[in-house]
Formats: structure tokens, sequence, C-alpha cells
């Protein structure tokens, strides 16, 4: 069973960004952690990043209110989180973490 560490250094703080129709997207965090937990207060479509937008073609699906662990694949510098809605806006929320 994997454990997650949220990553405390001030360079890795949760962010949240609000969605609709539009993509929203957190203003990211530079290269070093593993993954990201997001969670959503709507269903969304999600991608993580070096310079995403979310769209229904190329997001990944997730329920509101159930946090997801993705692995963070990026070429180093900053990556990102995008969010837009599947049926209703909302706001995204994301804490990079490590695994255990």
């Amino acid at each position: 069973m994997d454990l997650f560490n949220p990553l405390s250094d001030a360079q890795f703080n949760v962010q949240s960004v609000a969605y609709t129709a539009t993509a929203g997207t957190t203003t990211g965090w530079v290269s070093g952690p593993q993954g990201v937990l997001i969670w959503s207060d709507q269903p969304c479509y999600v991608i993580v990043g070096n310079g995403v937008t979310a769209t229904a073609t190329n997001g990944t699906p997730i329920p509101a209110y159930t946090p997801i662990a993705f692995k963070v694949n990026t070429n180093g510098g900053l990556w990102q989180v995008s969010a837009i809605q599947i049926s209703t806006g909302g706001t995204l929320f994301c804490k990079p973490i490590n695994i255990q």
C-alpha cells in the first residue's frame, strides 16, 4: 500500500483554481514532486504537465469530492494542473506529494 507524503515546503503549496466551460490552470510548481493529489467540488476533466490546458478530449475525468493521486511526468521546469467542467463549473484543489 502506497502512502502519500504531502510536501510542506513553501514552493509546494496547495493551489486552487476555478474552472467553467473554459479551463482553469494552476500557477504551477517547480519540478521535484513525484505526484500531485487532486480533488474538485464538481466532476471535471484534468490534465497534469508542462504548459497544459484541459479539454474534454485530453483530460482524465474525475468525480467530485474524491482525492486522486496523479504521477507527475514533466520535462523539468514549471508544471501545472488544468481542469475543465464536465457539466458544471467548480474549483480544483491540488497538493504536490511524494509516494512512500
